[in-house]
């Protein structure tokens, strides 16, 4: 059963995917050439200056993309289910709708994270070339926090999705532009390395949310 539904959610989302890792692929690619540009002009002693005296990270901006991704992600994957009632036919079939549900947003969990994962290994790979172990990390520490709001965005953007009434639609909007908001509060690089583990757990936790707008579709909530 869970092969065939990541083999449905795949047929949805194929494209979006594709099309996510091509963009992702192509702002790494710009940013680690332009890191090399710049050394090959002023030499890796004035980069490695400016990132310590300035607290600069020259791939920041990507930041944004993550969050966008995993925003688009969940509305290719979830908005069909909706439109096309398919969401209230996949809960009764014959299995735990906990279970299908879970496996639904752990396909998606999963393809970011793939994606994620191979962009900044890309990234750390390409660092450890040019620069000290230090400086490689500290530009990894920091991006991390942004590939996370990535997969937060995707959970807070499906819960918004399943959520059958517009009042609280709107309601869980507001509230999940808060959330991840936390993410892009502190723009200093490691400004979050103390509370990494925190992140990780609170982005685990908020999968629940989905049960809740799931939870209030079997129960007949409706505009």
């Amino acid at each position: 059963m869970i092969k065939a539904i990541f083999y449905k959610e795949w047929i949805k989302t194929k494209w979006i995917f594709i099309l996510s890792a091509i963009v992702l692929l192509g702002f790494s690619i710009y940013l680690i050439f332009n890191i090399y540009r710049m050394i090959e002009l002023k030499g890796a002693v004035h980069i490695w200056e400016v990132m310590i005296q300035r607290d600069a990270l020259f791939i920041d901006t990507i930041k944004f993309i993550p969050p966008i991704i995993g925003i688009l992600f969940g509305i290719t994957q979830f908005v069909p289910e909706m439109q096309r009632k398919c969401l209230k036919l996949t809960l009764h079939l014959p299995c735990d709708s906990r279970k299908m549900i879970l496996s639904m947003t752990g396909y998606g969990l999963l393809m970011l994270s793939l994606l994620f994962t191979t962009i900044l290994l890309c990234f750390y790979v390409n660092m450890r070339i040019t620069l000290v172990e230090q400086l490689a990390n500290h530009i990894i520490l920091t991006a991390i926090v942004w590939f996370l709001s990535g997969l937060l965005s995707y959970l807070l953007c499906s819960w918004c999705v399943l959520e059958p009434t517009w009042r609280r639609r709107i309601l869980n909007i507001v509230i999940s532009i808060l959330l991840i908001k936390i993410f892009f509060y502190n723009v200093s690089g490691q400004a979050y390395n103390k509370f990494l583990p925190l992140l990780f757990v609170y982005t685990a936790l908020s999968t629940s949310f989905v049960f809740l707008s799931v939870s209030r579709f079997k129960d007949g909530k409706q505009d």
